[in-house]
């Protein structure tokens, strides 16, 4: 049985979300959400059909999610910023019986074209009277699409019993309590804003302010009105880090607060110290992918080391193993294999891909990590150098070759990562073009933002004579990025 909605009935006064100035309370959400289900039902909408939501973060989102959960319907959330072919991809594999937008949501015109009914987000309006849930826990009950090394997104299927055990885990050890107040501007179509804020916030009756685009200023005036947790991306702390150097009334702010953390990318060791320095506060990092929710973490009582992410969460068991699938050495590089009970039930319509996916009960990431002396992990990067992570995104190089091999000046492209300072690393291509051809900037730009989110979009092109390959012609992007920063 999940915990997650006891709230209701147990703390029903109590302020549970603050977003875009609409404050909910435990019982307005018990009924909001009993409202947007009864709206489902009237609808046809039944236990088990997909729904898909391009939606920002909003009381009405917060109601669809909630809504979703409680009746047993597959909550499937669209990136904002996807476009026509990526939604169009979701809407597909996941077979989306209905889709929620907000007002000039591009989900709208593909699910027309489609022919796929969809509805605004805050259209849904029933009567919450005699609403019963009708939920499972060992049923899918959110498919969250992450980019994968074959350049299309899997949905990655979730149960109510993997979100409730791995979000309580989490929460129980970083001692979230009732008396805790969350300052999120995590996005809610990603599992770290969705899974451990929404559902985190509900799970340990606390409260939530909510805010659908990161704004330094915004977090740290949140923080000050009583904030004491704060969830983030290292994209974020570079620019809280930027906006404290010249503001002390600021770094007096966030001293109030408890607990800040960090994941989706690696924090820069430089990052830790410069947030230190400016308000005492020491970022606590953890681990974790939609497939196994959070797995790793800094200790919350204990020493939290720059550049590592800590020891296995309870609940998990974590490995680090060579090849040949035996335990590497402490300082050995291997990769990392999850087993525990917040796992994905595997990918949606997959099944191939799901049992490759493991190895006799063990999740393979495809992340590289060491272990320690001490037993502390150290993330090493992605065993497939197709995945770039850049702004607490996971994007797929792969997808965005595609799309720039549609140029007809183009005649081979790879798409690689460089360090950055801000994002962790920049979308680059290099480009061997066809003969008589120069780097048009423009038109790859345009080209990019017709079929990309924005934040996918190369920011650099260089021009190649030839890739490196090997002697199978296999691409070899770490020669490649070596000679792009040689060229850089």
């Amino acid at each position: 049985m999940t915990r997650l909605f006891d709230g209701f009935h147990a703390c029903p006064d109590r302020l549970a979300f603050s977003v875009g100035g609409v404050d909910l309370s435990y019982r307005d959400l018990d009924r909001r959400s009993a409202s947007v289900a009864q709206a489902l039902k009237a609808k046809g909408i039944r236990p088990g059909e997909r729904v898909a939501v391009q939606s920002e973060t909003s009381a009405s989102l917060l109601g669809v999610i909630v809504a979703h959960l409680r009746l047993g319907v597959i909550h499937v959330p669209i990136n904002t910023r996807y476009q026509a072919d990526e939604i169009d991809h979701i809407l597909e594999d996941s077979q989306a019986s209905l889709v929620l937008v907000d007002d000039g949501a591009p989900a709208a015109d593909v699910a027309e074209a489609r022919g796929t009914p969809w509805v605004p987000v805050d259209s849904l309006i029933g009567d919450p009277a005699g609403f019963e849930e009708s939920w499972e826990s060992d049923t899918p009950a959110m498919l969250i699409y992450t980019s994968g090394t074959t350049g299309r997104s899997k949905g990655v299927a979730l149960s109510l019993n993997a979100l409730s055990a791995n979000v309580g885990a989490t929460t129980t050890l970083w001692h979230w309590s009732q008396d805790d107040h969350l300052v999120l501007a995590l996005p809610l179509f990603h599992v770290h804003g969705l899974g451990l804020g929404v559902l985190g916030t509900l799970l340990t009756q606390m409260s939530a302010t909510l805010h659908p685009r990161f704004d330094a200023e915004r977090v740290i005036e949140a923080v000050a009105a009583g904030g004491s947790i704060f969830m983030g991306v290292p994209t974020m702390y570079a620019r809280l880090i930027a906006h404290l150097k010249g503001e002390g009334q600021a770094r007096e702010a966030l001293r109030a607060a408890r607990l800040f953390t960090s994941g989706s990318a690696a924090l820069p060791a430089s990052a830790h110290e410069a947030f230190e320095r400016l308000t005492g506060k020491r970022i606590l990092e953890r681990y974790g992918m939609s497939e196994t929710g959070f797995t790793l973490s800094n200790p919350y009582a204990g020493e939290r080391r720059a550049g590592s992410v800590g020891f296995a969460v309870p609940g998990y068991e974590v490995r680090v193993v060579t090849d040949e699938g035996e335990d590497c050495g402490p300082g050995d590089a291997g990769e990392i294999w999850v087993r525990g009970d917040g796992l994905m039930l595997g990918y949606w319509g997959q099944p191939e891909a799901s049992a490759s996916a493991f190895t006799e009960g063990w999740f393979r990431t495809g992340d590289v990590a060491r272990v320690d002396e001490d037993g502390y992990h150290h993330i090493l990067g992605r065993r497939s150098a197709d995945i770039i992570k850049s702004g607490g995104f996971k994007i797929s190089a792969l997808e965005i070759e595609d799309v720039l091999l549609r140029d007809p000046a183009v005649a081979e492209v790879a798409v690689v990562g460089l360090p950055d300072p801000e994002w962790g690393e920049r979308i680059v291509a290099a480009l061997v073009l066809t003969p008589g051809e120069t780097i048009d900037s423009e038109r790859l730009d345009a080209l990019s933002n017709a079929h990309l989110a924005r934040f996918k979009c190369p920011r650099a092109y260089y021009s190649l004579t030839e890739l490196p390959r090997n002697a199978l012609g296999k691409l070899q992007k770490h020669h490649l990025t070596a000679q792009l920063l040689a060229i850089k």
